[in-house]
């Protein structure tokens, strides 16, 4: 499905004042019925963590972790079983998952010997019967539960997807009898840096020539194509490895939404 510019705009400048809750994607999807539910959640998550990441820095100074600490204590203090941190992370416009990892973080700091390492903090966040404290264990709980763009169920979910699509690449690619390597038979080869597929026959595909075929589980918008050709894809230009299987501009296909823009 294609998706024009003006449509993607009009998307994203609805998203603006939109809170990251399920229930805002539901009224979205109910704002632009025309397209498909996973395309819209893939939008929502993509414009959400461009504004999360403008607006990080703040929430990470030494000033706003203490003033965010202070007030999950004398939050919970009250009511222990109240949504202390989820209505916080709202409140300062701030992932839950992320509002999680800043509390916790600050409480093992206070009651733990060693300062903890990202390690034990991603363990404790996918499984919040680790933390050493029943109330703050069940209000981490309640955020990544609650959160629909961060955390480690979001991540759990979008490693799925991307599975899920690339399965069913291959099953179309085995359909249509085309002749290819996916990335565990190159890495075996010793590649290092690798598409998904390489196809060993190249195939037209309105107009273009596609020698190679990267499959992404998010929308393709003109900040992750930029993103991914930096990260990625010029590496496979470029590569001397790959140096046989140029490149083409319209070879990779987004996983979650198989959309992308005109």
């Amino acid at each position: 499905m294609i998706l024009t510019k003006a449509q993607y705009d009009e998307i994203a400048q609805c998203l603006v004042s939109v809170p990251p809750t399920r229930q805002s994607l539901r009224k979205l999807k109910q704002r632009f019925p025309s397209q498909s539910q996973a395309t819209l959640l893939s939008i929502f998550s993509q414009e959400y963590q461009k504004h999360i990441k403008r607006t990080h820095a703040k929430h990470h100074t030494l000033e706003a972790i203490e003033s965010y600490y202070q007030r999950y204590l004398n939050g919970v203090l009250k009511n222990g079983a109240a949504p202390v941190l989820l209505e916080l992370a709202n409140e300062v416009d701030y992932a839950p998952s992320l509002m999680a990892r800043i509390i916790l973080e600050r409480f093992l700091q206070e009651h733990e010997e060693t300062p903890p390492s990202k390690s034990v903090i991603n363990s404790m966040l996918r499984d919040p019967s680790q933390i050493p404290d029943g109330v703050l264990a069940n209000q981490v709980y309640q955020c990544t539960v609650n959160d629909c763009c961060y955390g480690p169920l979001v991540d759990c979910i979008k490693h799925a997807i991307g599975h899920e699509h690339e399965v069913l690449l291959r099953d179309l690619l085995l359909e249509k009898n085309l002749s290819f390597l996916d990335e565990d038979q190159l890495r075996a080869k010793g590649y290092d840096k690798t598409p998904d597929f390489i196809l060993q026959v190249p195939v037209a595909v309105e107009g273009h020539i596609i020698h190679w075929i990267e499959s992404k589980a998010s929308f393709g918008d003109e900040c992750s194509h930029h993103a991914y050709l930096h990260d990625q894809f010029w590496s496979y230009w470029n590569s001397s490895e790959l140096e046989h299987h140029h490149c083409c501009g319209s070879s990779f296909i987004t996983a979650a939404s198989q959309c992308h823009l005109t």
